[in-house]
């Protein structure tokens, strides 16, 4: 696992910590519980533990997302919800 959330409910952002070896490529994908590709972003980590806030969220309406995370072949998969 080389990402950690700090809670799987968020309103308008989401809290990050990356735990990956310097200079290499996270990607991260947040879908609704359709399946359709709400938001994605991309960042090249800077330290061996980086933390990030993808904020944005807000207008996303209100429900159950994944968060897909990838580093080269390593994904993985985070359940969210977003509330009022």
């Amino acid at each position: 696992m080389f990402a950690k959330i700090k809670t799987s409910v968020f309103i308008d952002t989401l809290q990050l910590q990356f735990l990956a070896p310097a200079g290499e490529w996270i990607r991260g994908v947040l879908r609704d519980d359709k399946g359709s590709v709400c938001r994605t972003m991309e960042k090249n980590i800077l330290s061996d533990r980086e933390e990030l806030t993808w904020s944005g969220l807000n207008d996303l309406p209100y429900g159950q997302y994944t968060l897909e995370l990838s580093r080269g072949d390593d994904e993985m998969r985070l359940k969210l919800v977003k509330r009022v």
